[in-house]
């Protein structure tokens, strides 16, 4: 696996200090004090504090497997590819037109459009942070970001456009066929390197450094103290890092959260029962950004996310064992939320490529 520069576990303990100055403790933080006691594992000290942030610290470098190993040449192919609506059957749809970056890399809605503007059964994921991924779709159907990239082109209900008919017409834009040779010498233009490029440049799309990242690092001032006991009850009595864990805050595995839907999830893919109405945990990088959430855009604010964790999911055989009822205060909601928009950072916007005719 290469790895190239660009710049976990949750542990079940909290923090009894952070709130902490040397300025005398007003009537606020006497309070924080008492709220994080009853949340906090005696005698946890500065040492295992550090630790258990430690558990989402930013990897120093981007991932790419050996056989993509990453090239400029590739990603800046990748990028052209991925905004080029000449990708779809149509000649209007582009993988950016669901995938929008001023959106972090989702499109806003509840569920995503397609080929005819027909709306899909799933809400649309982001691609940010999938050079960590494991398995991809909300099912988990494809093993790699290069198989990944080539389903949504040839699927009839979103771009609609057979590989074979794509190949011809690429081949036909000039510009293009000098791209795929600085990519691929002497390989042409095929079916493999389009994906290959596309997950190339997917896997640049890392988020930037969020204020939780600069408190992570020792910013003390990064984030609030609403925010601070917001990452206590996150690791601790709202078990969200049970399946929100490391950096990219998400174990790539498959739950069922107990959202009431008809659609059963991985279990179509892998045909086990016990699967049935799992979906891939998402990451929370940019959350705020990522509205409406869930696999079918069902709830509209973190905040509904939050009540539905606590106590509005839906019973049944496949529901999740890490699902039960939290009995979250009101204030503890509101401090979960405020960690939650912590991890959204201010990123460069993305600059669009000219591409070729």
């Amino acid at each position: 696996m290469e790895k190239r520069a660009y710049g976990a576990f949750a542990l079940a303990g909290a923090m009894t200090f952070s709130l902490l100055s040397a300025a005398p403790l007003t009537a606020e933080d006497r309070g924080d004090r008492w709220q994080l006691a009853a949340l906090t594992v005696a005698g946890v000290d500065a040492q295992e504090m550090e630790e258990m942030k430690a558990a989402y610290r930013r990897p120093a470098e981007v991932p790419f497997p050996e056989d993509n190993p990453f090239s400029a040449a590739k990603a800046k192919l990748g990028k052209m590819l991925f905004f080029d609506p000449r990708l779809s059957g149509s000649n209007l749809i582009s993988c950016a037109s669901c995938h929008n970056p001023s959106f972090a890399w989702e499109d806003g809605q509840p569920t995503g459009a397609g080929h005819g503007m027909n709306r899909l059964g799933r809400h649309t994921p982001t691609v940010l942070n999938l050079a960590w991924g494991e398995v991809f779709f909300w099912d988990g159907r494809a093993d790699s970001l290069e198989e990944q990239a080539l389903g949504p082109i040839q699927a009839d209900v979103e771009m609609a456009q057979p590989l074979d008919t794509l190949i011809a017409e690429l081949e036909e834009v000039e510009g293009y066929r000098r791209l795929f040779e600085e990519a691929f010498p002497g390989q042409g233009i095929t079916a493999e390197g389009i994906a290959m490029a596309i997950a190339t440049y997917e896997r640049t799309i890392v988020s930037g450094k969020a204020p939780f990242d600069r408190w992570v690092e020792g910013e003390e001032s990064a984030i609030s103290r609403s925010a601070k006991r917001g990452f206590v009850i996150y690791n601790t009595k709202g078990r969200c890092s049970a399946c929100h864990s490391g950096w990219n805050l998400t174990d790539d595995s498959f739950h069922d959260i107990g959202l009431e839907t008809d659609d059963v999830g991985r279990e179509q893919v892998v045909e086990m029962p016990e699967f049935r109405h799992t979906f891939k945990t998402p990451g929370l990088r940019n959350i705020v950004q990522r509205a409406p959430y869930m696999h079918n855009g069902s709830l509209a604010t973190l905040s509904e996310v939050v009540e539905h964790y606590d106590r509005g999911f839906f019973r049944r055989p496949s529901l999740s064992d890490d699902i039960r009822p939290l009995s979250l205060t009101r204030q503890e909601k509101a401090d979960l939320v405020a960690f939650l928009e912590t991890l959204t950072s201010e990123d460069e916007p993305v600059a669009l490529p000219l591409l070729p005719n």
